[in-house]
């Protein structure tokens, strides 16, 4: 497995930097740290604030969301903006984000805004100043904080991405087009889950036909490629798919196996099983019967085995 280089909070079990001087623990970070390079960060702290410090809330000014500190009246919105512009763009190639929730200036997507410094209603949620700048800057990758990533099929699909997009670092960094080509071929199962118009459309790529040089191909590859993997797949795609594995062992198998594996898809199609089971009954299919093709797709293997887990928060999460 490639090493994904996820940009984490540091509050998330690495560093005592909250505003009270805690540390957040997370056991899904904490599973990654074998398997991932971590960047951390605290923006707060990269501001100079120190810890513990007096928090600070998102306040709508005019209809404009600012990071103010209620109890020294200073606002830190254009410093907070000014660091998220020059830290994302110093980054090396990165693979993901997971970023606090609910942090003024890290989340993504739920932190309260008020409508006022002092005590008062909040009018609304949105990103902090920081998780904000990331979506932006990096629309088409993986972003999540700690939260979201107690849902399953959340954090499913994001080390699916990670890793993913982790091989695809590796073969743009290359340069080689051969490299391109034996990714393509290994993530199709997985394309064919997530996006079949994609999937197309980087085939196309791959070929080549204008004969672009490399590095354009491989820029354009990545683009289309993380476009692809952005949202989570959807129960019918990822079905199809695995029909469509069955077919590369189904002459092998008796009637009543291939009408276990066709039970344990109605089954998976409900919500009663994980994804995690009929891959397993595929793994173990492709494993006698030698299956050479099936054997080298990613779609069977998409992240360490040790980071499955049945864990779920049981929280429908957009």
């Amino acid at each position: 497995m490639p090493r994904p280089r996820v940009v984490v909070s540091k509050c998330l079990g690495f560093e005592r930097c909250r505003y009270d001087g805690s540390i957040i623990p997370s056991p899904i970070v904490d599973s990654l740290r074998e398997w991932v390079d971590f960047i951390p960060v605290c923006p707060e702290v990269e501001l100079g604030l120190g810890v513990p410090r007096p928090p600070l809330r998102l306040v709508r000014v005019d209809k404009e969301v600012r990071l103010l500190q209620p109890d020294t009246g200073r606002d830190y919105t254009e410093a907070m903006q000014a660091f998220a512009a020059a830290f994302l763009n110093s980054l090396p190639p990165v693979e993901g984000f997971i970023l606090k929730n609910r942090s003024p200036s890290c989340g993504i997507k739920d932190v309260k805004i008020y409508a006022s410094p002092e005590k008062s209603p909040s009018v609304g949620t949105g990103p902090g100043i920081f998780g904000k700048a990331v979506r932006e800057r990096f629309p088409d990758f993986p972003v999540e904080d700690e939260g979201r990533l107690t849902n399953r099929a959340i954090r499913e699909h994001f080390f699916t991405v990670i890793f993913s997009l982790a091989r695809l670092r590796e073969v743009v960094e290359s340069g080689q087009l051969g490299a391109l080509v034996d990714f393509h071929t290994r993530h199709k199962f997985l394309l064919l889950a997530y996006n079949q118009a994609r999937l197309r459309e980087l085939g196309r790529l791959v070929a080549n036909l204008r004969q672009k040089p490399a590095r354009e191909l491989l820029a354009e590859y990545a683009a289309v490629f993380r476009a692809a993997m952005a949202r989570p797949p959807r129960r019918p795609a990822i079905v199809n798919a695995l029909m469509h594995a069955l077919g590369y062992v189904s002459d092998g198998l008796t009637p009543s196996e291939k009408g276990y594996f066709l039970d344990l898809l109605a089954a998976y199609r409900e919500g009663r099983v994980s994804l995690s089971a009929p891959l397993s009954v595929l793994r173990a299919w492709v494993l006698r019967f030698q299956e050479p093709y099936l054997s080298s797709q990613i779609f069977l293997n998409p992240f360490p085995e040790a980071l499955l887990s049945l864990t779920d928060s049981g929280r429908d999460v957009p």
